[in-house]
């Protein structure tokens, strides 16, 4: 089937994303840095310096090299430019999400990495720079699941975001009052300027303060082995970092309990999913770190994402472990479809697509046209939190389909059908704010069948 679409956003077309163009007009026999990136542990130690690696390698460079620096945590990648001679280099150091906006602010960094959004007074700080939230200036380069770990041999296959909590803060402190075995636990956590101990700290723990005398770690790798080693041991880390440590499945409230993969992470259904982020001038003088930052987001630099462990936003369908366990009304209106590897979110108190939901737009008309669909075989359905009424929740979580089937009639595509399915299979606790957010959110279906 021949696909005829007018594509009326300006934007869809940049993410045809031709080659990246070859490096020019450098000094012959020089040196030249590109940019700099600080901030994130869990984005610098392996993924940004991979990123850099396979963006060099598509500019053209050669003999490229990633090299650890004799301060912990600094990496410097670096290639050479053939046809003069030249060596490229990009400098990171992974020190923690808050160690990011300081180097923006001071200029010693051209690219904060955070594994947390911004915080309030972070973009105040940096409001002489630019508006840090807006889609110029922050960009999400993955999802990753915070991955609860104990010992290999812990029998603890599941724990919900409550148990979880008194345990961090010392509410629990023997294996037995979860179901374990009898025995002490011992807690380990990422130190304070980490972006996973800020996203645990927002998810888990809330007000409550973590536990006395907690063993605090700059690295998540190391943090892993250090439980993988403690038969009573448990803590956090990046998804990535998991290694020799088991992994738990986590619940939130009324939700079922998951365990992070690739569908419950790159939709963010998974409890204690969070974005990765990368903040830039949304104005930025650098040719190459805008250019870096269109690769990191287009589907070759998603692919680097995904290979060293986090989850992509290359679209996939599938379909979900649990779908019979579905209401038998929700399967009939997906019958014979997959679900897409993507969830539709919206910005706090507000009907407005978030940074992270317009670009997913694009991805999505990009991945239907590579299915020769014009949208017949799409279905959007709503979701929402509790409100007076059923029919009122129903109707928010309708508008909120229909909010993103506003924005793809634009490019051309006309969704099949935008259903409103209230507040039913929430996949957060309704009793945070947080957790209401996150069940406010719209699924793609699609039957490629019919494409």
């Amino acid at each position: 089937m021949r696909v005829i679409v007018t594509i009326a956003l300006a934007f869809i077309t940049a993410m045809s994303h031709a080659a990246l163009a070859p490096f020019s007009d450098l000094p012959k026999d020089g040196e030249v840095r590109l940019f700099t990136i600080h901030g994130s542990n869990t984005i610098g130690a392996e993924l940004g310096p991979k990123l850099i690696k396979e963006y060099l390698a598509q500019k053209g460079a050669t003999d490229i090299v990633i090299t650890d620096t004799n301060v912990e945590n600094e990496q410097v990648i670096s290639g050479v430019v053939a046809e003069t001679g030249t060596r490229v280099f990009v400098d990171v150091a992974a020190h923690g999400s808050g160690t990011g906006f300081k180097g923006l602010l001071s200029g010693d960094s051209q690219i904060a990495a955070a594994s947390r959004p911004i915080k309030a007074k972070e973009a105040a700080m940096l409001s002489n720079m630019a508006e840090m939230t807006s889609r110029a200036a922050e960009h999400i380069v993955g999802i990753d699941g915070l991955a609860v770990i104990v010992n290999g041999d812990n029998p603890i296959d599941e724990l919900s975001v409550d148990e979880i909590a008194e345990i961090f803060s010392g509410g629990y402190t023997d294996w037995s009052q979860v179901g374990g075995r009898p025995g002490p636990i011992n807690v380990y956590a990422r130190d304070e300027n980490s972006g996973t101990w800020d996203s645990f700290k927002g998810m888990v723990l809330g007000k409550s303060p973590l536990k006395a005398g907690t063993q605090r770690f700059e690295s998540n790798n190391a943090l892993s082995d250090t439980v993988a080693a403690d038969q009573n041991g448990i803590g956090f880390v990046g998804l990535s970092s998991v290694r020799d440590s088991k992994l738990l499945a986590v619940s939130d409230g009324s939700a079922k309990a998951m365990k992070p993969n690739k569908l419950t992470v790159a939709t963010e259904d998974y409890a204690l999913s969070r974005r990765l982020y990368m903040y830039t001038d949304d104005d930025n003088l650098s040719p190459y770190v805008a250019e870096f930052m269109g690769f990191v987001q287009h589907n070759e630099g998603q692919r680097v994402v995904a290979e060293v462990g986090f989850i992509s936003q290359e679209l996939k369908a599938v379909v979900p472990e649990t779908y019979a366990e579905l209401p038998e009304d929700f399967r009939k209106i997906t019958n014979d479809s997959k679900r897409l590897t993507i969830n539709f979110r919206f910005r706090e108190g507000s009907a407005q697509l978030d940074n992270k939901a317009m670009k997913d737009i694009e991805r999505l008309v990009e991945y239907l046209q590579a299915h020769d669909s014009r949208g017949k075989d799409v279905v959007l359905i709503g979701f929402g939190d509790k409100k007076k009424t059923e029919k009122r929740s129903q109707l928010l979580s309708k508008l909120r389909a229909m909010a993103v089937r506003r924005e793809l009639v634009r490019a051309g595509i006309y969704p099949k059908q935008s259903v409103g399915y209230g507040d039913y299979l929430p996949v957060a606790s309704a009793d945070r704010e947080e957790g209401r957010h996150k069940n406010r959110r719209v699924e793609v279906w699609v039957n490629e069948d019919n494409s």
